[in-house]
C-alpha cells in the first residue's frame, strides 16, 4: 500500500496563533512552524498544554518566519526533547537569537513575579514555560538556507523556501513528499510593504495553506510616500494637543517600518525635530540585524536611518521610568498588542491624560488590551490599576504586515492549479468564512476547507484531501470567548457603578443579590456532576 502524506493542525486553525502544522510521511515527521497562542489570557493559557506529538519524534522544523507566534514554542520543543535542526533563512536565525531569548526571559520574569504574590505564600511554585538558556539552545539549533533552494529536512520530504514579503526572513514553505506537493504560505506580506518585494511561488499544487488574518478586509492601495503623509497627520495633530504620541508596536519589522517613515519625515523637516524613544531593547536588538542586513533590503538607498540623531533607543528600567517626565515625545514601545512588555508603562501613565494619543499602527488579536482599547472602552486594567481612557485613540491601517483580501486572493490565483485542497489557516471566524466564499472562484477545482485545532487530513496527489481525525473540540471555548476580560471589565466598573446606588443599604442588597447568583452556580455545578458520576456509576 503506497505511504500517504498526513497533515495534522496544532494551532493557527480557526484562530490567528500558534502556527504549529504537522506533516508525517512514513517514520518521518516535519512541523512547519512551532509558535505560541497569543491573545486572551484563556488562549495563552494553550501554551502550557502538552505537545500533541512526541518531541523526540520530530525530525526537523522548517521556520517561516520569526515572529513569535510562529517560532516561540521552539525552546520548549527542545527542552522537551527535540534535537533536530531548524531550517529557517539566515536572517529568521539572527533575529531568533534575540527574538527567543526574549520571550525566555519573560517567562521566568513573569513565573517569578506571580510566585511572589501574598496569596501564593506555601504553594507549590510555578515554573516558567522556558527559560532563557531554553531559548538559546533552540537557537543554536538553527541551520540557515537560501531562499528558492531545495534541502531535505527528513527521509522522503524535499522543502524549498520561497519569499514571503511579511517581514526580513520570512518564507513561505514548499513541501514534496510522495509524489504530493503542498505550499505554506506562512504570513503573506502587501504590496508596496517597505524593506521587502513582493511574495513569489510557483504554480501547480496538490494542497495549499493560505494565511487569512485579513480575510474580511480590504485596504486601499496606499504608497510608502501617501502612508508617511498619513503618519505626518497623526504626528502633527498629536504634538498640537501637546503630551505625547505612544504607539503600541511590534519590536520586529513595525517598529523598523515607522523609524524609516519617521527619520524621512524628519530630514524632509515635515515634522518637528521631535524627540523619538524606541522604548524596547527587543526593538533595538532586530534593529541592529536590520543593519546587518541593510544591503539585501529595499527603500534604504544607502543609507543607515537607525541612526538619526532624532533617534533614542532606551535599555533600562530607569531610563524607561524617567519617560514618566516627558511630554511632547514620540514614544514606540512593545508589545504592540499591549499584552506585556513596557508599553503597558506608557499607556498607565498617558491613557488618563487628555492630551496624549495612543496611536495603534498593527492588528490587535481578540481579548487584548490593545483591542479593547481600539473598540471604544472607557475604562482598563493595567497592573492591577483601574485607568481612565481619556487620550486620543488613533488608527493607522496602511503599516499592517499582512496581505489584505485582495492580495491574499491574488496570492491564491497565483498557485493554480490547485488540484486537491485550499486550506485557509490563520484567522478569526469572520475572515475565514469571507475568504472560504471568495476563494473559491480563485480556485474553482480546489476543495475549500477551515480546519479546526487538532484535526488531521490525509493528502493524496491529484485529489481532495480527506480527514482522517475531527479536531478538539473542547478548544472551541478558549479561541471564542475568554472569561477573564468579561471579568476585568466587570471589576473595573464595579465600583463606580455601585457608587450610583445612593443608599447604603441598596448596595449591600446588590452585594448579596451578586453573591446568590455566584452561589447559584457553584451549587448547580456540583449538583450535575453528582448527577453524572451517578449515571457513570449505573452504566458500570
Amino acid at each position: 500500500m503506497t505511504q500517504a502524506l498526513t497533515l495534522t493542525f496544532n494551532g493557527a486553525a480557526r484562530t490567528v496563533t500558534g502556527s504549529c502544522h504537522e506533516f508525517v510521511f512514513g517514520k518521518s515527521r516535519v512541523l512547519v512552524d512551532c509558535g505560541m497562542f497569543q491573545g486572551s489570557r484563556t488562549l495563552e493559557g494553550l501554551n502550557a498544554s502538552p505537545f500533541a506529538f512526541n518531541p523526540r519524534h520530530v525530525d526537523a522544523v522548517v521556520l517561516t518566519h520569526a515572529h513569535i507566534d510562529h517560532s516561540g514554542l521552539l525552546p520548549r520543543l527542545a527542552a522537551e526533547g527535540f534535537s533536530g535542526p531548524i531550517w529557517c533563512t539566515q536572517p529568521t536565525a539572527d533575529l531568533l537569537e534575540y527574538m527567543l531569548a526574549d520571550s525566555g526571559r519573560i517567562h521566568e520574569a513573569d513565573t517569578a513575579r506571580r510566585n511572589r504574590r501574598r496569596d501564593r505564600v506555601g504553594e507549590e511554585p510555578f515554573q516558567p514555560l522556558y527559560t532563557e538558556a531554553d531559548a538559546l539552545a533552540a537557537w543554536g539549533m538553527c541551520r540557515p538556507v537560501e531562499l528558492e533552494e531545495w534541502f531535505e529536512p527528513a527521509p522522503g520530504f524535499k522543502v524549498r523556501l520561497w519569499n514571503a514579503g511579511h517581514i526580513l526572513g520570512s518564507a513561505s514553505a514548499e513541501l514534496e513528499a510522495g509524489g504530493t506537493r503542498v505550499m505554506c504560505s506562512g504570513d503573506l506580506g502587501p504590496d508596496n510593504k517597505a524593506f521587502h518585494p513582493d511574495p513569489e511561488g510557483p504554480a501547480g499544487f496538490d494542497h495549499v495553506l493560505c494565511e487569512s488574518t485579513y480575510g474580511d478586509r480590504s485596504r486601499e492601495p496606499v504608497t510608502i510616500a501617501a502612508r508617511r503623509k498619513v503618519l505626518e497627520a497623526e504626528i502633527r495633530g498629536a504634538l498640537e494637543r501637546g503630551g505625547n504620541l505612544v504607539i503600541p508596536s511590534f519590536a520586529l519589522e513595525r517598529t523598523q517600518e515607522l523609524l524609516l517613515d519617521i527619520v524621512e519625515l524628519l530630514r524632509a523637516k515635515a515634522i518637528p525635530p521631535v524627540p523619538v524613544f524606541i522604548d524596547s531593547p527587543l526593538a533595538s536588538h532586530a534593529t541592529d540585524v536590520f543593519k546587518r542586513h541593510a544591503a539585501e533590503l529595499e527603500d534604504l538607498h544607502g543609507s543607515c536611518v537607525f541612526e538619526h540623531p532624532q533617534l533614542h533607543f532606551v535599555e533600562s528600567v530607569q531610563e524607561s521610568i524617567r519617560l514618566n517626565s516627558v511630554s511632547g515625545a514620540i514614544i514606540l514601545a512593545a508589545s504592540g498588542m499591549c499584552e506585556g512588555g513596557r508599553i503597558r508603562h506608557h499607556l498607565l501613565h498617558n491613557l488618563y491624560r487628555r492630551e496624549a494619543t495612543v496611536l495603534f499602527v498593527g492588528y490587535q488579536a481578540a481579548g487584548t488590551l490593545g483591542r479593547v482599547i481600539l473598540d471604544g472602552a472607557q475604562r482598563v486594567r493595567i497592573s492591577g490599576q483601574d485607568v481612565h481612557v481619556r487620550a486620543a485613540i488613533r488608527r493607522i491601517d496602511s503599516y499592517s504586515a499582512h496581505a489584505d483580501q485582495g492580495e491574499l486572493l491574488d496570492w491564491i490565483g497565483a498557485r493554480a492549479p490547485i488540484h486537491g485542497s485550499l486550506f485557509l489557516v490563520h484567522g478569526e471566524e469572520g475572515a475565514l468564512e469571507t475568504m472560504r466564499r471568495l476563494a473559491q472562484a480563485r480556485a474553482p477545482d480546489a476543495t475549500m476547507v477551515v480546519p479546526e485545532i487538532g484535526e488531521t487530513w490525509e493528502l493524496p496527489a491529484g485529489a481532495p484531501a480527506r480527514r482522517t481525525r475531527t479536531g478538539r473540540v473542547e478548544l472551541a471555548a478558549a479561541i471564542n470567548h475568554d472569561w477573564q476580560n468579561a471579568y476585568a471589565d466587570f471589576v473595573t466598573s464595579l465600583k463606580r457603578d455601585l457608587s450610583k446606588i445612593r443608599d447604603e443599604q441598596a448596595r449591600e442588597e446588590a452585594l448579596a443579590k451578586m453573591r446568590k447568583v455566584l452561589d447559584s452556580y457553584a451549587a448547580h455545578r456540583d449538583g450535575r456532576r453528582k448527577h453524572e458520576a451517578a449515571d457513570a456509576s449505573r452504566e458500570r
